[in-house]
């Protein structure tokens, strides 16, 4: 049997997480989502949490206080933490967030879908 995934997925609209739960739990229910409503807090439980990670990170970009560049560069600055891939997800289709991101370390550049039919 195959173990379950960890997903965190780190962003300040409650609404935006409900519906990447949702989606994700159509796909496979095994994975296990956590969320971070903003980086300060994502960077605390991943440095507080004891021997399990996250499989893949789901990253958004704006959001208040530290923004998700910033906690994407803090991310792969941390030995423990760096090789956990980042999918930065964000409702962003400029090319330069993307651009910058990958440069940062980031797996994927993932723009937000805008309905939860689009998400599937």
């Amino acid at each position: 049997m195959a173990t379950d995934q960890i997903f965190l997925i780190v962003d300040d609209d409650s609404d935006d997480i409900e519906l990447f739960r949702e989606a994700i739990g159509e796909i496979d229910h095994r994975v296990v989502c956590q969320a971070a409503k903003d980086c300060g807090e994502a960077l605390e439980k991943l440095r507080n949490v004891s021997d399990v990670l996250p499989d893949l990170i789901f990253l958004d970009l704006n959001m208040p206080g530290m923004d998700g560049r910033a906690c994407l560069a803090e991310l792969k600055k941390d030995a423990r933490l760096k090789n956990i891939p980042v999918i930065i997800y964000t409702t962003s289709s400029h090319v330069r967030d993307k651009v910058d991101t990958l440069e940062l370390g980031a797996a994927y550049f993932l723009t937000k879908a805008n309905s939860f039919g689009k998400m599937r």
